[in-house]
């Protein structure tokens, strides 16, 4: 299990290395490169977050909180900052106690993200992890919008040895939810977990779908605890976030699935979207095998981001 972990943080640190590598040498350099905590020092690592895709949101908040800390701990050397940066950015990111709560009751889990994104990809590696937990898992596939979605559903299911519900292609996806509720009451399941159509661009119809699936659980399920899951790309930067933003407008979100963190990421965003929204990182994928998807550890993430290779 150890080595598993370190091969996913290998694998993260270097999917993250282009951020890493903008940030750190520019960081190394400033810390180095002053000799006082003064207001150009700040400017610059200022500078250099919002150059690693963190965000002007979460940037203020993290500078704000080096500032605190410098001057409750009497801080007077640059380079004594390096530790304090990353563990306020550390304390951020923290999911919290209750991020995983669905995994302890009846649940139904929603995922929601544009197509491309790797939705149905996490929705299936999720199944697997929920499965290989012990938990009994139903996936139900209401994209039936896009024709692949349901086969490519239906793979992952078989490999991770789950159940699917699904329609035919164009079928209304309230009726697979509808269908997928009975089943999960049926079978007595633990997590019955949704793979939604994913179009912004047409945000109305979006929202009357997800209110119609939403009233269907909220009737026919309603003692089951809710969890919505929005994917993102990790190599779109600034992108993820408006799209984050945007889905927080139709859908009540409760947490963030980064994906495709294993090429050019631009990890800084999962710390803007995390300040900007207040929505928390649940999971993050750096590949296409059902154990690329792992729960976001904020320490291992922040390490990946910050440190080099020597470091880590």
């Amino acid at each position: 299990m150890a080595e598993e972990k370190r091969g996913f943080f290998r694998r993260l640190a270097d999917g993250l290395s282009k951020t890493r590598n903008n940030i750190v040498s520019g960081m190394d350099a400033i810390f180095s490169g002053f000799s006082d905590i003064d207001d150009d020092f700040y400017d610059e690592i200022e500078e250099i977050l919002v150059m690693g895709d963190i965000g002007i949101n979460a940037t203020t908040e993290i500078i704000d909180n080096l500032k605190k800390k410098v001057k409750e701990q009497h801080i007077r050397e640059p380079k004594e900052c390096k530790e304090l940066l990353i563990s306020s950015i550390k304390e951020q990111m923290q999911v919290g106690e209750t991020a995983y709560e669905f995994e302890h009751r009846t649940s139904v889990v929603l995922v929601i993200g544009v197509n491309g994104v790797g939705k149905t990809t996490s929705v299936g590696k999720l199944a697997g992890k929920l499965k290989d937990q012990g938990l009994k898992v139903i996936l139900a596939a209401a994209d039936t919008f896009r024709a692949a979605a349901g086969e490519q559903l239906s793979e992952w299911a078989s490999r991770a040895g789950v159940e699917l519900i699904s329609g035919n292609e164009g079928a209304d996806p309230a009726a697979v939810v509808y269908d997928a509720v009975c089943a999960a009451k049926a079978r007595k399941a633990d997590v019955l977990l949704i793979d939604t159509a994913g179009r912004l661009h047409n945000k109305k119809n979006l929202m009357e779908e997800l209110r119609k699936i939403n009233r269907i659980i909220e009737r026919e399920y309603p003692d089951a605890y809710r969890e919505t899951l929005v994917v993102l790309d990790g190599t779109t930067g600034q992108n993820a976030l408006e799209q984050a933003r945007n889905f927080g407008e139709v859908a009540d979100l409760t947490g963030i699935i980064l994906t495709k963190l294993d090429g050019t990421a631009k990890g800084g965003i999962a710390v803007a979207i995390q300040s900007e929204l207040n929505i928390p990182v649940k999971y993050i994928g750096v590949g296409e095998q059902i154990d690329d998807l792992q729960k976001f550890d904020a320490d291992s993430f922040v390490n990946a981001l910050f440190l080099t290779n020597e470091d880590a």
